[in-house]
């Protein structure tokens, strides 16, 4: 998988290899498993049931990495935060600060662009409980290093969605060739690392666990996507928005 993944010449031939991956079998099984069952809602619909791409702007200034794909979102949709209430409020978000031109996400081929954006995850497939194991994150770091390689360039800001997506970033950054701070920044709401003259943003992630008790509200998500959006335009240095 390392190998396939270093050799993507490109977003479009990585995305391609990442939809047939198989390297972890717990995975496979779970994401295969609730295709197959469907939820009530859905049972009309195919699912995906495969590992879902990173997607958006290829000449991205800004790139969002969440935690995993929800299994009746991304994983019957086949587009990371698509189909669920958590793509609800990023979109809404990423929509009022000027990097979409929806507020809505709902199916793949629906007519939502990302402007200047790219959204990944740090672990590919859906997983059971929305609980990835180190060791699934691990070997799916081939695919968003590959992502980091082939986007940074171009890119000003990284927003984090949470800390597993947190701990992810910071041994792919490494793996891409990029230097990261000798002392690794601890995951925050609103921290800003300056990295290789981008900026590095935490935010909680967009999950119903934080969205629905107010632990993240929209204020809060516009704050660090703005700062993104503004990021992606400027390309100004670091500061922290705590």
């Amino acid at each position: 998988m390392r190998r396939l993944a270093r050799s993507a010449a490109d977003l479009d031939r990585t995305r391609a290899r990442v939809s047939v991956c198989r390297a972890c079998p717990r995975l496979v099984r779970w994401r295969e498993d609730v295709a197959h069952t469907k939820r009530r809602a859905f049972a009309d619909q195919p699912y995906w049931g495969r590992p879902v791409p990173g997607w958006g702007d290829p000449a991205a200034r800004v790139l969002i990495v969440g935690l995993a794909p929800a299994a009746h979102g991304g994983n019957r949709t086949g587009r990371i935060f698509t189909g669920d209430r958590s793509g609800d409020w990023l979109f809404a978000s990423l929509f009022r600060v000027g990097l979409a031109n929806s507020p809505t996400s709902l199916a793949a081929g629906d007519g939502l662009l990302l402007r200047r954006t790219w959204i990944a995850a740090a672990v590919r497939c859906a997983p059971p409980a929305n609980k990835p194991t180190t060791e699934e994150r691990d070997a799916c770091r081939p695919w968003l290093v590959r992502e980091i390689q082939l986007l940074w360039p171009a890119l000003r800001a990284v927003v984090v969605l949470g800390g597993f997506g947190w701990a992810a970033l910071w041994p792919a950054l490494r793996a891409a060739g990029i230097q990261v701070p000798a002392r690794l920044p601890s995951f925050g709401h609103g921290t800003e690392v300056p990295v290789d003259g981008r900026s590095v943003l935490g935010c909680y992630h967009v999950s119903q666990q934080n969205t629905f008790t107010g632990k993240l509200t929209e204020a809060m998500l516009d704050s660090v996507l703005g700062r993104a959006a503004e990021l992606g335009e400027s390309g100004s240095g670091a500061t922290d928005l705590r």
